[in-house]
């Protein structure tokens, strides 16, 4: 299903095509080329844009990324970065990795990313932060867990964002599968905990807001 009407998504596509943002837009455009042509999920402009506002709003210099695929939620949160910023990126393919090292240097920001290979759930674990933002975007089964993990690491006043909680409507199914039932549970985390004010955005997939207020 459509989350937001189509054309709408295309006016607000097109006005961010035409804005003239930074020296590394044309990398940006070539991901998404590349993410097209492989089927390779990514989290696409109008959300990518979104990123970059948390990060100026938050003044964010520490960033953690449960899933990074080739690094193009990365290029768009350095461009708001506050001078100094540090995003810690994970993926579970070196590959990949390799991928995303080549566009964060052609996009001037890969002196602000440490990368590491592996499990995020575990990788995480080893960062007690606390960090102004944690992105979540891995395998939707394990959504719930990586809200048990991200929570405790944010700062108070951080914000955790969490990609595909609306699932293409998919959270509507009578028989739910794995992944499903992983963000159906995890949406019930992020709007019952007390440590966190959460709000679902209807862009793209759903875009999963939270503030840690304690």
């Amino acid at each position: 299903m459509n989350i937001t009407d189509p054309g709408i998504d295309r006016y607000i596509l097109n006005l961010s095509l035409e804005a003239q943002l930074v020296e590394s837009d044309q990398v940006l455009r070539d991901m998404e080329a590349y993410a097209k042509r492989h089927h390779f999920p990514i989290i696409g402009p109008l959300v990518g844009r979104f990123l970059r506002q948390l990060a100026i709003i938050s003044s964010a210099k520490n960033i953690f990324e449960m899933g990074s695929g080739f690094g193009y939620s990365a290029i768009w949160f350095a461009g708001g970065m506050a001078e100094g910023g540090k995003i810690i990126c994970t993926e579970g393919s070196l590959e990949n990795k390799d991928m995303a090292m080549g566009y964060l240097k052609r996009a001037g920001v890969s002196d602000r990313v440490e990368f590491q290979v592996g499990d995020a759930l575990e990788i995480i674990k080893n960062y007690p932060g606390p960090f102004d933002i944690i992105l979540n975007d891995i395998d939707k089964e394990q959504y719930p867990e990586a809200f048990d993990v991200a929570i405790p690491r944010l700062k108070k006043g951080g914000i955790f964002i969490t990609d595909n909680v609306l699932w293409s409507g998919r959270i509507f199914d009578a028989k739910p599968n794995e992944a499903t039932k992983g963000i159906l549970e995890f949406n019930r985390k992020l709007f019952e905990s007390k440590a966190i004010f959460s709000s679902i955005i209807p862009i793209r997939d759903g875009l999963g807001i939270a503030v840690k207020h304690s």
